[in-house]
């Protein structure tokens, strides 16, 4: 009869192989966080270059009071949309190469803020956004709480804070206005900490699968969105005016 409880068998056989699979997994879930990371800070930096250029040679300045600076406005809306409701679709490369467009054009429209913001207070914002982001996403990376609850609240948030930007584009309250960053900033806090939770999440169910390299690219869509949105909110509440 076997003996379910000698430790020698634990130790071997059936005991190393769990272990070893169990490495595996955690070897690969590595390695796809960390894809999802160098895609997210990519498009963060290429957002960065794009938009110190497009100011420092008068692109943006240009496009003012022109019909062509709504299209730079709205695009990164198109392409956010092309992906998130294309994404099955699309081919990985293919995905990968709309991020990237995205990322860019995003950079031409936030080239604007270096005309309302002074660039001193542009980088201390980011680097303080940078901080906040990098904690944030560790929690929820490692938290054994489940924060899948907080994501209907979150994203109701979301839809509530674009509604307020709407009503303020006619009545331009500054106190709706610093409510609007205030709220804003909380909320996308908090979606870097869930995002982060479900990215992780969603590893178990597409490793091995031709989904993978897609389940990465909206990954770092995701996390890109929080941590632009993040700043954003950020920078209006403390970032010092031109």
């Amino acid at each position: 009869m076997a003996n379910w409880n000698d430790p020698n068998m634990a130790a071997s056989g059936f005991g190393a192989s769990a272990s070893a699979m169990d490495q595996a997994v955690d070897a690969g879930l590595r390695s796809y966080m960390l894809s999802v990371y160098n895609y997210m800070a990519s498009g963060v930096l290429l957002t960065g270059i794009v938009a110190l250029l497009a100011f420092q040679t008068g692109f943006i300045q240009s496009l003012i009071g022109s019909p062509l600076m709504w299209v730079v406005m709205l695009a990164p809306l198109a392409f956010v949309m092309v992906l998130s409701f294309g994404i099955n679709k699309l081919s990985t490369t293919a995905a990968q190469a709309i991020f990237w467009v995205y990322a860019a054009v995003m950079g031409l429209s936030m080239s604007t803020i270096f005309l309302a913001f002074t660039a001193t207070s542009i980088a201390t914002t980011f680097f303080a956004t940078a901080a906040a982001f990098l904690g944030l996403s560790l929690y929820g990376y490692t938290t054994k709480k489940d924060l899948s609850g907080f994501g209907t609240f979150l994203i109701m948030g979301v839809v509530g804070i674009l509604v307020a930007m709407l009503i303020n584009m006619f009545v331009q309250s500054s106190a709706l206005s610093l409510v609007i960053s205030i709220v804003g900033v909380l909320l996308f806090a908090g979606l870097t900490a869930y995002d982060t939770q479900k990215i992780k999440s969603m590893y178990f169910y597409v490793r091995g699968t031709d989904m993978m390299g897609k389940t990465i690219i909206m990954g770092a869509l995701s996390l890109y969105l929080d941590f632009v949105n993040m700043f954003t909110f950020l920078l209006n509440l403390l970032g010092s005016r031109e």
